[in-house]
């Protein structure tokens, strides 16, 4: 596995728990996996933005399903019969192009039982995930051929969608010792989500592409065990680089805000690897908690 040399030596002297790849998945307990660490630009050898939640052995959540994803999720060993929810945080292309992709491997697994998956309101020139799906998947869609994941024809398992406009619980264990709460976070004029995996008493939370300008944010992912936060641009960026993507001292702000235990910063591009460390700094003088820097396949243990 390519470790960057300047991540690298982030990795080492910032983390306290993270791990090499081939710690995951844990035989018991629970821990994160970074299936995709990079942007929408095919220039730096990473997968486009992906995470994978792994519980007692077991690939459960994925949130995003960015390009290159695909081909992480296989060398993980993961296992689309284990997964219990997919999440979409918006449409952009490092964030969704894999999904479809991954859909029709798991025509292949066998699966038997239903799929949660989520993803936002639309807006402007961006759908709302049921439109989302019928534009890849419908009886019209360009991967008409998989319309039977819409209503549990042909063979295929049925997704059960949300839709999210408003904060809302997305997905809940009947035992209701794990739920995924989903809410809107300001990127730009893109429809976007952040979501909460909540598993008995530990909590991870995915920010998201946002701009952290929204407070209630904070409160959404206050304690949480570990924040995925995305650094994508460096402190002088200005426009719509800083509409859409929170700037390094922002991001730090909101990790205090929402006194976070161990903060990941990931969805790097050339800008924000120009000079990661002088921008993990900016973060690490807002925020004092363990920071990780993440590259693909990376696992942090919870």
């Amino acid at each position: 596995m390519r470790l960057p040399f300047a991540g690298f030596f982030a990795l080492v002297s910032l983390t306290a728990c993270a791990q090499l790849p081939g710690a995951c998945p844990p035989v018991s307990g629970i821990a994160v996996q970074v299936l995709g660490s990079g942007g929408p630009i095919a220039d730096d050898k990473r997968a486009s933005t992906a995470y994978l939640v792994w519980v007692d052995g077991k690939s459960k959540f994925l949130i995003d399903a960015g390009g290159g994803s695909f081909v992480r999720f296989a060398e993980t060993g993961a296992s689309f019969n284990d997964l219990d929810f997919v999440g979409l945080s918006h449409f952009h292309t490092d964030h969704s192009a894999d999904f479809v992709a991954l859909l029709k491997s798991g025509n292949f697994s066998g699966r038997e039982r239903s799929l949660s998956v989520a993803g936002p309101s639309g807006d402007g020139p961006f759908p709302g995930f049921d439109a989302f799906l019928q534009s890849l998947i419908g009886e019209n869609g360009a991967y008409a051929y998989l319309s039977g994941y819409l209503d549990g024809s042909g063979g295929l398992v049925r997704l059960e969608t949300s839709e999210v406009s408003d904060p809302a619980t997305v997905f809940d264990d009947p035992d209701g010792e794990i739920r995924v709460d989903a809410m809107h976070v300001p990127h730009g004029i893109v429809p976007a989500l952040a979501f909460r995996v909540q598993i008995g008493d530990t909590r991870v939370v995915f920010a998201t592409d946002q701009n952290g300008s929204d407070p209630d944010f904070a409160a959404f992912a206050k304690g949480a065990d570990l924040l995925v936060m995305h650094l994508v641009i460096p402190q002088d960026a200005t426009g719509v680089a800083s509409r859409l993507h929170a700037r390094p001292g922002v991001v730090g702000s909101v990790a205090a805000a929402a006194s976070a235990q161990q903060l990941l910063l990931s969805h790097f591009m050339a800008r924000s690897l120009r000079d990661l460390d002088g921008n993990v700094a900016i973060v690490r003088a807002r925020y004092d908690g363990v920071v990780h820097t993440a590259d693909d396949l990376m696992c942090i243990a919870l």
